[in-house]
């Protein structure tokens, strides 16, 4: 039984945790919301969100960005899932390795990846030039720069999260399971269609919701890769608070309050889904 001075040594200790959340996440969250509904001489009003749902160019900026994180994260949790199946057939030593290089992957984005790619698949990068003079016209079609390129890169550094997500939810899928339905008859195939996928469905939905968000919420390897000429919502954020021509922060605060909601959204599908594995392996 936990004693009262324990608990208020406790209790103590979680204030540093509590100002650092009021300093960093709460104070700058109210300080945006408030901002959104002000207008340049101070007033309260819902201009900037009706302004948002009017204008074509921001609705073109969150299509673009839902476009891009939906489908690189469906090409993302459908590599990861066959690369964490794969991880765990390997032995014990060469899995620990290779989950330490997905953990590395998953860390190269931003500015290096962008500029790793430009390197590779440029207008004048390696495999680019390399086919060219092989006249192979594989690349010849493809644009780095545009939406497709964008989503080429997300993949890559959206593929290491998936695996690291979704390895440990094979541990749920005993082998006890697969002796039993082999024993009445059922093929692999069968298996999987029927226990494997339905029991590990809770974990690539939330996977898939989180790898969503983190595509939505990228900013520095797009900037970086379209030097802030691709339509996207992040980056239409960053153009309304530091742009050369023009500054609207109270714009720039109803689009990040947008963003915040359809991040919150895909936060609290990944807690339900979450919840839902638990209640499986618990039965």
């Amino acid at each position: 039984m936990i004693k009262k001075q324990d608990k208020v040594l406790m209790y103590v200790g979680l204030i540093p945790f509590i100002l650092i959340i009021l300093a960093f996440e709460l104070l700058p969250l109210f300080s945006i919301l408030d901002s959104s509904f002000k207008s340049a001489n101070g007033t309260y009003t819902f201009h900037q969100y009706s302004a948002v749902l009017q204008n074509a160019f921001y609705l073109q900026g969150i299509k673009n960005s839902m476009y891009i994180s939906f489908y690189s994260s469906i090409i993302a949790i459908l590599v990861s899932f066959l690369g964490a199946y794969s991880i765990t057939r390997l032995s014990s030593r060469v899995r620990e390795k290779v989950i330490m290089l997905s953990n590395m992957t998953s860390n190269f984005a931003g500015v290096p990846l962008a500029f790793a790619f430009m390197i590779i698949l440029g207008y004048n990068g390696l495999f680019t030039i390399l086919f060219k003079q092989l006249d192979i016209e594989l690349l010849q079609s493809f644009n780095l720069y545009s939406g497709i390129g964008l989503i080429v890169v997300y993949i890559y550094f959206q593929t290491p999260l998936g695996i690291l997500l979704l390895y440990p939810s094979f541990d749920g899928i005993k082998e006890e399971w697969k002796e039993a339905a082999s024993m009445l008859g059922a093929t692999k195939l069968s298996f999987w269609r029927y226990i494997g996928l339905p029991v590990l469905l809770p974990s690539i939905l939330g996977t898939f919701s989180l790898l969503f968000a983190n595509a939505m919420g990228a900013y520095a390897t797009a900037y970086a890769l379209t030097a802030g000429n691709y339509n996207l919502l992040t980056i239409r954020i960053g153009a309304l608070i530091s742009g050369d021509i023009f500054l609207n922060p109270n714009m720039a605060s109803a689009l990040a309050i947008i963003l915040a909601l359809i991040l919150m959204t895909l936060t609290i599908f990944n807690e339900m889904m979450l919840k839902l594995r638990k209640g499986q392996y618990d039965e």
